[in-house]
This record gives structure tokens, sequence and C-alpha cells, in this order.
């Protein structure tokens, strides 16, 4: 039994509602960054294995862009923005309007970086209003690797209850060249913070 094995259908669909939240004012900051319509959908929220999360992100050796943000104040966790080499790289173009600036240089390592930032702040703002909480992003660190080796330091780190961890799930930017993939995970003991704030008994 993990941390999370008590909480039931209710209390997940609840985080699943905050993750919405937070999703659509994200989609908005990213919608003014790209000058585009931009939708961001919150599928679900589950408790999941690092084997699990893997998977959704296409396997453990599939190389991958990510950027990690540690979440302080009264809630606690952590953020990914996560997508693939070929769709960071037309992220990047999209940012820049630039096609020849990618992860091999230095302005598009700072444009994904910066748009990872933009993402988690604009939805941390978001739920930090609706919550009254108080809930800010450490800086963005940027890591190019294997899924499997960033999700397994990044949980870790998170969850501080091992290989488990709530993900909330949401995905951008409905285009052919990019799908993203946003990662909420907060930390076990920050979830009865979150719902206490949102009137909702810890054992409902």
């Amino acid at each position: 039994m993990g941390p999370y094995n008590d909480l039931n259908s209710f209390q997940l669909d609840i985080l699943r509602e905050v993750g919405n939240i937070g999703a659509g004012h994200a989609a908005t900051s990213l919608s003014q960054l790209l000058n585009r319509r931009i939708v961001m959908e919150v599928p679900e929220a589950r408790i999941a294995s690092l084997t699990e999360v893997t998977e959704w992100i296409g396997g453990a050796e599939q190389l991958v862009a990510a950027v990690f943000l540690r979440i302080e104040g009264d809630v606690t966790g952590g953020m990914f923005l996560i997508v693939s080499i070929e769709e960071a790289n037309s992220l990047i173009a999209y940012l820049t309007g630039n096609s020849e600036i990618s992860l091999k240089n230095e302005p598009g390592l700072s444009a994904l970086q910066e748009a990872g930032n933009i993402l988690a702040g604009s939805y941390l703002s978001s739920l930090s209003d609706f919550t009254k909480l108080e809930m800010k992003a450490s800086p963005p660190e940027l890591i190019v690797d294997m899924a499997g080796a960033i999700l397994a330091s990044g949980l870790t780190e998170t969850s501080r209850f091992g290989e488990q961890a709530i993900l909330i799930e949401t995905s951008f930017c409905e285009w052919d060249e990019i799908r993203g993939r946003f990662l909420f995970l907060p930390d076990p003991d920050a979830v009865p913070t979150v719902f206490k704030a949102l009137g909702v008994c810890a054992n409902e």
C-alpha cells in the first residue's frame, strides 16, 4: 500500500478539477506566448507508479526534454513539462520564430526553459487564487535524457514516499507538431491541505 491508496474517487475527481483550473490558466498564457489558440485538457487525476508514468510518456528509453520545477509554500510537490526532442524543437521554433534555433544551442535551451517557467507559474498562480494557498515554483531545471531516468529522479524527489505519485495529467498544444505533457505532482502531505482549503474533509 502506498501513501495515496486511501484516496477515494470523489477526492481524485476534486484534484482533477483543481488541475483543470490550473490548465486553463496555463493554456491562456501559452496562447498569448505563441499567438495562437491552445487547448489544455486534464483527462484524469490518478495514483500512478513510476512505471505507469514512464509508459505514459512513451517508455523508459524515450529521449525527452523536461523542465522540472519544485513547488514550495503551503502546497509542496513538483511539476514537469515533458516533450519529445522533436516536439521540443518545434515548440522552440514557435517561441523564437526561428527554425534554426533548437535544443542544440543555448537560445533554444533558454526558450524551452522559459516556456516551462511561464506554464508552471500561470498554473500555480491560478491554483493559488482558487485555493487561497501560497504556491510558488523554484527556478526551472531543464533536463534532456531518457524518460525513465528523468522521472525516476523527479518522482523520488517530489513524492518522498518511493515510486508513487498523484498524477494530474495535462495534454496541451493540440496540433500535429507538438503534443506536450504537463505533470502536477503534489506531495502526499500537501493533499489534505488542498482538500481543507476546498472545504472537503480528508476522510470524505
